[in-house]
C-alpha cells in the first residue's frame, strides 16, 4: 500500500476547523509516546528496551481526547502547529460516574464516549502535530455548552488542585474510605452520596493555623430533599465522626445543603474535597 499524500498547512486548517476541545479519535494503532528512565522503576515495555539505545517507549492507548483549547485548534497550522492531547482509558461504572461529578480530577468525563465507559487520563499528555490529528477520525465529545464547560473545568482544575496538608490527610482519611466504598453501593448511605454534586471544607483561620476549626459542606442535588425517607442530617453525622478531632484540628462541623444555601463567601473560602485526592506527599 502506497503511503498517503501528506495533507498540506491548508488542508490541515480546513479539517481542524470543526475539531473542538475534547472532541475524541479512537483508533486500534494509536499510542502514547513518553521517555523513561533507567532510574525509576521499569515498564514492561521500557525493560524490553533498557539494553539499546532508544529512551522512548509507545504504550497502546485506545484513543485519545483533545486538551488544547478550541481557539487554539482552529487557529492555522503554520502559527500554532501543536496539539496536546491525552488517552482515553476504560473505567468501571462507579469511577464512571464519580468522575462525572469531579470526584476524581486525574481524569475528565468526556460524554461522548462515556457509553463506552471511557474517560480522559488528565495525568499523561502529549503533544503532536495538527497534521497528524488531521488524519484521526473525529469523534465529537460535548455536544452542549454545559458539557464544554464541565470538561474544560476538569482540565482547568487538575492543574489547579488544591494541596491539603498531610496532617489534615490523615485527619480526613477514615471519611475518604467511608464515601469511596459506599459509594457504589446499592445502601441508603450509597444513594445519598451518589446524590451529593460536591464536598467541599473551610478551614478557621487558615490551613497553615496552630489550631484549626473545619467546616465541611456536603452538596447535595436540588432535588434530592431526602434519600428513600431517610434524612441527610443522620448521613451527615455520621460521616463527620469519621473525621479525627486531632492535633491541629480542634473542631469539626459540617452541613449538608445545596449551592443555593452557600453563600458566595463560603464558596470561594472553601476547597473541594476529592476523593482521589487525599494521598501523602502527592
Amino acid at each position: 500500500m502506497s503511503n498517503p499524500v501528506p495533507l498540506t498547512p491548508d488542508e490541515v486548517t480546513a479539517i481542524l476547523r470543526y475539531w473542538r476541545q475534547g472532541d475524541c479519535a479512537l483508533k486500534g494503532d494509536l499510542g502514547f509516546v513518553h521517555r523513561f528512565s533507567l532510574s525509576c522503576p521499569l515498564t514492561a515495555q521500557a525493560k524490553a528496551v533498557e539494553d539499546s539505545d532508544v529512551d522512548l517507549v509507545e504504550d497502546a492507548v485506545i484513543g485519545f481526547s483533545v486538551v488544547t483549547q478550541t481557539c487554539d485548534l482552529v487557529r492555522d497550522s503554520e502559527s500554532r502547529p501543536y496539539v496536546e492531547v491525552v488517552p482515553l482509558v476504560a473505567v468501571d461504572e462507579a469511577d464512571l460516574q464519580l468522575i462525572r461529578k469531579g470526584q476524581q480530577p486525574s481524569f475528565a468525563y468526556v460524554p461522548g464516549v462515556a457509553a463506552r465507559s471511557l474517560v480522559a487520563d488528565l495525568g499523561r499528555v502529549m503533544t503532536v502535530e495538527k497534521s497528524v490529528v488531521a488524519g484521526w477520525d473525529r469523534v465529537p465529545g460535548c455536544t452542549d455548552d454545559q458539557q464544554i464547560h464541565n470538561f474544560q473545568f476538569a482540565v482547568v482544575r487538575k492543574r489547579r488542585r488544591f494541596a491539603f496538608p498531610d496532617d489534615f490527610t490523615e485527619c480526613a482519611g477514615r471519611l475518604q474510605g467511608r464515601l469511596k466504598g459506599k459509594h457504589g453501593k446499592g445502601s441508603a448511605e450509597g444513594d445519598a452520596l451518589r446524590a451529593l454534586d460536591e464536598i467541599r471544607v473551610r478551614a478557621e483561620p487558615n490551613w497553615d493555623a496552630a489550631a484549626v476549626s473545619l467546616f465541611f459542606w456536603f452538596v447535595r442535588s436540588v432535588d434530592q430533599e431526602d434519600i428513600n425517607g431517610s434524612e441527610w442530617a443522620t448521613h451527615c453525622e455520621k460521616w463527620l465522626k469519621l473525621v479525627k478531632r486531632s492535633g491541629r484540628f480542634v473542631q469539626v462541623e459540617g452541613v449538608v445543603s445545596t449551592l443555593m444555601d452557600m453563600t458566595a463567601q463560603d464558596y470561594v473560602d472553601s476547597v473541594p474535597l476529592d476523593l482521589d485526592q487525599l494521598s501523602l506527599s502527592q
